[in-house]
């Protein structure tokens, strides 16, 4: 027996969202391989023009570089908001959403779509926490498992949100 929510559509199940979610992480990949390259490239050159000059200028290249390396993270961190809060905004799903038919809905009000501020918060829950707490993304992704009635994710539960099958 499937689900449904109060609006009376049909929850998503575990393995339409777990594919929705494997495709929006090969776009994330995907993105954040393309923001890699000028990244090596420019780490590359402050190694190779630290390597050219005495040793005891070794230590401001670590630095470069973990500034680098610091920067791409907040670089990736920022795509993902802009993926999944402000293209949700523009088109309403993302393209592993899309792919599945699925559909996030507000669980107060199931006819008023998301605002920025839920996304915002399922997106924190989801990817801030997942990046900060050891095994948080395991546990936030299976949750819907066992929870009732809504299957919801930990990050549902954080922003209020359920997910449907729109199609």
């Amino acid at each position: 027996m499937v689900p449904y929510a109060p609006n009376g559509m049909p929850l998503a199940g575990f393995g339409d969202r777990f594919l929705a979610y494997l495709i929006d992480g090969l776009v994330t990949f995907g993105v954040a391989v393309v923001l890699a390259i000028p990244i090596f490239i420019a780490m590359f050159a402050v190694i190779a023009g630290t390597a050219n000059t005495d040793s005891s200028s070794a230590g401001p290249s670590i630095l470069l570089i973990l500034l680098f390396e610091f920067g791409y993270v907040l670089a990736i961190l920022a795509w993902i908001y802009i993926y999944h809060v402000e293209m949700f905004g523009h088109s309403g799903v993302t393209w592993g959403k899309r792919a599945m038919k699925l559909r996030i809905i507000r669980l107060d009000d199931p006819a008023a779509p998301p605002t920025r501020g839920v996304m915002a918060r399922r997106w924190a829950v989801q990817n801030v926490a997942g990046a900060v707490v050891p095994f948080f993304s395991y546990v936030d992704g299976l949750w819907q498992l066992w929870d009732k009635p809504y299957q919801q994710c930990l990050h549902d539960k954080a922003a209020g949100t359920i997910v449907v099958k729109a199609g």
